[in-house]
């Protein structure tokens, strides 16, 4: 047996006022996906820990398996794999986004979806103009960015941007939650207001207000943590060789320490207009020589924090014509079965603009399986409910995969 698991970031969502009270799963025409709701079995993933907060990072970790609590150890870290950047073990690594500030407000958590190469240039300026020996600035994708603290301690109460759009960014900067590390709170604080000062009049910020952009005025460090320590997804499951894919940093992180390898497609980009066909075609490559393929899409997510359930409507169906239909016309005759696995990591809803903690609907199709589906024939929020394998949580969905039941 093969797996795949198709992950759309953020696809669950809320039911929409402007959508009849429906939500865009609802609403959306993915022949494909809701061809596997019906031939497969369905069920709801809480994906959220408590005490934790609905990111992408612990949604991941926790899709595949991860005991998140144990070891997760900021977004930061997971990044810098990806990035190639060595965490020591006196350093503590963070999120660093490039975002908007409009009159002393955070107006978007992207920079109005800045490009990598305006970006790099930003980020290498930066670290230039505010690297001391203690911070270093790595560029990465569009907005999102590594920040290296030399003796940092992660002791902070820091805001995600993405989920405060339109807050005075000074009510949410870091706070330290022990004492010890007040200093470090303090000297990311005033790295952000240098870096304010430092970008206004930059030329590619000149540049993208002549030309109707957001300018990427400010940096916004979170989600800090040390080097984590985590078992490769052959140790847990006994995986014995996998891939991942994905346009975003944090999952090829997160793959590299689960002992996937990394496979990066030309015009993936995160958004709604990623290469979603190279995406489809580099899993199904993978998955001809691995036994596990992980294929992230994001676009959905950046849909969802945009509010734009039009848009988000279109980035689902692009992942059920456009990657979902291509690997399963692949797949189904393959002489080897193959699982499809189908979900989103958490909901991100168009009214909220941000993540949240719900569980979300998942399908699990087996094509040596179809006989025993369940009475689920549509894919979404409501009808998963009703699946063969009701609630279940965290490492619970990897064991399920790979049960073959």
């Amino acid at each position: 047996m093969k797996y795949i698991i198709v992950l759309g970031d953020g696809m669950a969502d809320e039911p929409i006022k402007a959508l009849g009270g429906k939500t865009p799963l609802q609403v959306a025409n993915k022949p494909y996906i809701d061809m596997l709701a019906a031939k497969g079995k369905n069920g709801i993933l809480d994906t959220i820990p408590a005490g934790f907060k609905p990111g992408s990072e612990i949604a991941n970790l926790s899709v595949l398996g991860y005991d998140v609590p144990k070891v997760f150890e900021g977004r930061g870290s997971l990044e810098a794999a990806s990035m190639d950047v060595d965490i020591e073990p006196n350093e503590m690594a963070m999120r660093c986004n490039l975002i908007c500030v409009e009159d002393g407000k955070i107006k978007n958590h992207s920079a109005g979806h800045i490009s990598s190469e305006e970006a790099k240039e930003l980020i290498l300026f930066l670290d230039k103009e505010l690297n001391d020996g203690k911070a270093s600035f790595y560029p990465g994708v569009s907005y999102r960015h590594l920040l290296k603290l030399k003796g940092g301690n992660k002791n902070l109460d820091c805001t995600a941007p993405h989920d405060v759009p339109g807050t005075p960014f000074k009510d949410v900067l870091i706070k330290a939650t022990t004492q010890d590390a007040e200093e470090t709170a303090a000297y990311l604080n005033d790295l952000i207001l240098k870096s304010q000062e430092l970008l206004k009049d930059h030329p590619v910020n000149k540049k993208r207000i002549a030309e109707g952009k957001d300018p990427a005025n400010s940096i916004w460090p979170w989600s800090p943590g040390y080097r984590p320590q985590m078992q490769s997804l052959q140790e847990l499951f006994g995986i014995k060789s996998g891939s991942v894919i994905s346009a975003v940093d944090l999952i090829m992180g997160i793959g590299k320490y689960a002992g996937l390898k990394l496979i990066h497609v030309e015009g993936a980009t995160g958004l709604y207009d990623t290469n979603y066909e190279g995406k489809a075609q580099a899993a199904i490559d993978a998955l001809k020589e691995d036994n596990f393929v992980y294929l992230h899409i994001e676009a959905s997510d950046e849909a969802g924090h945009e509010g734009d359930y039009d848009l988000k409507i279109k980035t689902i169906e692009y992942l059920d014509n456009r990657v979902v239909k291509t690997i399963y016309e692949t797949v189904k005759d393959w002489d080897e079965p193959v699982t499809i696995a189908i979900l989103p990591d958490h909901p991100t809803p168009c009214d909220l603009k941000t993540h949240t903690s719900k569980p979300v609907p998942f399908i699990i199709y087996r094509t040596n399986d179809e006989a025993n589906a369940d009475s689920v024939q549509v894919y979404d929020e409501f009808a998963a409910e009703k699946g063969a394998y009701g609630l279940i949580k965290g490492r619970e969905f990897m064991e399920t995969l790979f049960s073959n039941k």
